[in-house]
């Protein structure tokens, strides 16, 4: 990696399309002691009053995608940015050098042997990508993201399709991974192929750390 943390824990980038899963993969690595940081709330952080990224985005965007309190209506600004490739790129061309800053300060305070970072957009962000020693894509079919949308989220069937196809193709997340978790099945399966990762990353970091302190 040409770039890294100050941390030196073992990394790992974790991504997926929309409701694919994350969520609950996230919940089982925190739980074994894995310390988790989410690049979509690291954003939303950016994009806060006092943010680094606040500034650009009200100036490219307008005063229309705030609350009164001068928050930023994030509905609002999914709605444009959705519906306009261009302005997608743009707001992601001012939000990820920002959360990449921060994410690099949030994981520079954490003790734990395994890092997981995790970003919808972790591949296509470029610098992000190489704060990790290996790539997590959770995959689901599509009828199963629709059904958690709809479902699980209440989005209407139009606007879930708009979210999904809005992001790049599942297949070429998979072809960049070092690891492909499969999420079609049920939790206890699910589980299974975690169990199994967790143990080869766990003896990895132990590698790692043991590595770093002969060169200490």
């Amino acid at each position: 990696m040409t770039e890294g943390p100050i941390n030196q824990a073992y990394f790992i980038g974790l991504t997926g399309n929309i409701a694919t899963g994350k969520s609950t993969v996230l919940t089982y690595l925190a739980d074994n002691g894995a310390h988790v940081v989410d690049a979509d709330k690291l954003a939303h952080k950016a994009m806060a009053p006092d943010g680094p990224a606040y500034e650009k985005v009200v100036a490219r965007f307008g005063d229309s995608i705030l609350f009164p309190d001068g928050t930023v209506n994030r509905a609002r600004l999914g709605d444009i940015v959705f519906a306009d490739p261009a302005a997608l790129a743009d707001l992601e061309g001012i939000v990820h050098p920002a959360t990449f800053e921060m994410l690099r300060w949030d994981t520079s305070t954490s003790d734990a042997d395994v890092v997981v970072l995790e970003a919808i957009k972790l591949l296509e962000s470029g610098r992000m990508v190489t704060l990790c020693d290996e790539v997590w894509v959770i995959t689901s079919s599509l009828e199963a993201q629709l059904r958690r949308l709809t479902e699980t989220r209440g989005m209407d069937g139009d606007e879930a399709r708009r979210r999904m196809a809005a992001q790049s193709a599942q297949d070429q997340k998979v072809a960049a991974a070092d690891v492909v978790i499969s999420n079609d099945g049920t939790l206890a399966e699910l589980y299974g192929q975690l169990d199994e990762q967790w143990s080869r990353v766990t003896a990895l970091a132990r590698e790692k750390a043991a590595n770093r302190n002969l060169t200490l």
